[in-house]
């Protein structure tokens, strides 16, 4: 049997988190481990976490101090290597990045372990992000090869070849690429439903979550043309206009305030190639 080892950071989700817990331990196949990192929150997220390590053996509590403010991108990634390195279990194939208001069947993990049996060259993969919507579960659309942050599961050689993730808005997106340009695939499990609380970005509200994905475009190294036409597909979506005004205010001011790029000029040469591909209407992995 394939094991597996989940990470969790958790910064103020008392509301939702034991929901997520009780959807591990109800899996058909559990974790080798499972680390919860408690960000320095305010409410009654350490103390849940406290009691369900207290019931399960595979379940390691971490605590982190409380920065005073929440830190999106680069302090999730942060927060994942501190769980990181409370790893025991040094046997695991399959690395999860799992956030903390998500619930799911009790097979998804063991559906989701098929799925990388399936495929040797599957090298990123991860349930589909719904929400719920008049009554209804609506699949929050993505790229082909885009797997969400909040259920990223890594194939253990894939995760050594791509040498650690990058502390920065757009981290979710530089593995993938990164990972595509050496030769896995990468992409969602679109029949294994994972239900999010919460649209993603709301913490945050949809103008600055709109600027923060900007900047990740720019940290990522989009091309400026697909940057242009990506703003211009973003008008017709909610919130209007203004989600196309944030996404290119933030990609601009990456260049205005000198932010650092992805350290890897030929993963930018990929990614912008890809891009290209795309827009010239060429076979490309933006599908």
């Amino acid at each position: 049997m394939t094991r597996y080892v989940v990470i969790t950071p958790a910064r103020d989700e008392a509301e939702h988190l034991e929901e997520t817990i009780r959807s591990v331990v109800a899996q058909t196949v559990q974790p080798a481990q499972w680390i919860i990192v408690n960000d320095g929150s305010c409410d009654g997220t350490g103390e849940i976490i406290d009691r369900f390590a207290l019931q399960y053996p595979w379940i390691t509590a971490r605590h982190r101090p409380n920065r005073g403010y929440r830190e999106p991108g680069g302090g999730v990634v942060k927060t994942f290597y501190d769980g990181y390195g409370q790893i025991c279990a040094e046997d695991w194939d399959l690395l999860v990045k799992l956030d903390a208001d998500l619930s799911f069947d009790p097979d998804y993990f063991e559906r989701c372990i098929l799925e990388f049996k399936r495929d040797p060259k599957l090298g990123i993969g991860g349930g589909a992000i719904y929400h719920e919507k008049d009554g209804e579960l609506e699949l929050e659309k993505t790229p082909t090869f885009h797997v969400r942050g909040a259920t990223k599961m890594y194939r253990r050689a894939c995760w050594e070849a791509l040498g650690g993730l990058v502390q920065a808005p757009g981290w979710d997106t530089i593995d993938e690429l990164k990972a595509n340009m050496l030769g896995w695939s990468t992409r969602s499990f679109l029949d294994l439903r994972v239900s999010h609380s919460r649209f993603t970005g709301a913490a945050q509200g949809p103008w600055r979550d709109c600027i923060k994905n900007g900047r990740a475009n720019y940290v990522t190294g989009y091309h400026p043309l697909f940057m242009i036409a990506k703003c211009i597909r973003r008008i017709a979506k909610k919130p209007y206009l203004v989600g196309a005004v944030g996404l290119m205010w933030g990609f601009i001011s990456g260049y205005w305030g000198s932010l650092p790029r992805v350290p890897d000029q030929q993963l930018i040469e990929y990614t912008r190639a890809q891009q290209m591909r795309r827009i010239l209407l060429l076979d490309s992995i933006w599908k």
